[in-house]
């Protein structure tokens, strides 16, 4: 094999090797822009989905989203691998418990001061996983009949449960992962997950499964 063959076939291994996640935080760290527009690019979608099931609204999952990659600039250089999604994820499930928290007190607020109007401040969980800006929107009335069932089920859940579901479901995550987005042990993200599940067994039709 000629010195130009050989060269050739390098250049295309190379050219086929796929850049990784540390990679691209390696470069983010030397200055690298693109980098992290790769990385940004790379979760977009399913870090966004995430946000959005979690507290079930699209303008605030955009927020957090806007601030769980602002979060990721400026920490990362405390990241230490391996795996880049759950550090991600770590980042976006802590910024939305806090949101939460914050939201409940502000609704408990709202509602003191407005006892008399009759009618809650704001829509439900339920209500807006099932408006029009939930993500996901079918096509057959059927189907989104039976999607609305399990969004009202979903939301229903604890923040905690809601979570451990929402990765492990949607994101594909192992429970091992989970646990170490949720910085809890492998035994509660599995008690997390059958409480979740016991719930959902209850409150939807035996027809209906926990799907996207």
């Amino acid at each position: 094999m000629g010195y130009d063959n050989r060269l050739e076939e390098v250049v295309g291994v190379v050219a086929l090797t796929p850049v990784t996640d540390e990679s691209l935080m390696a470069a983010h760290l030397r200055g690298d822009r693109a980098a992290f527009r790769e990385l940004v690019e790379r979760y977009a979608d399913g870090l966004l989905r995430y946000l959005v099931h979690m507290t079930a609204n699209r303008d605030q999952a955009e927020d957090l989203f806007q601030e769980t990659f602002k979060k990721v600039h400026e920490k990362a250089h405390t990241y230490r691998g391996p795996v880049f999604k759950s550090w991600l994820f770590t980042i976006a499930t802590r910024a939305t418990i806090d949101h939460l928290r914050r939201r409940k007190r502000s609704a408990m607020l709202s509602l003191d001061q407005e006892a008399d109007c009759g009618q809650d401040s704001g829509s439900s969980l339920a209500e807006t996983l099932a408006s029009e800006d939930a993500p996901d929107p079918a096509d057959e009335l059927v189907r989104e009949e039976r999607k609305q069932q399990v969004r009202e089920a979903v939301a229903s859940l604890p923040v905690k449960q809601r979570a451990a579901l929402v990765l492990a479901y949607y994101q594909q995550l192992s429970y091992r992962e989970v646990a170490d987005v949720m910085g809890c042990s492998l035994g509660t993200v599995k008690t997390q997950m059958s409480r979740a599940l016991a719930t959902l067994a209850r409150r939807l039709p035996e027809s209906i499964s926990v799907t996207k």
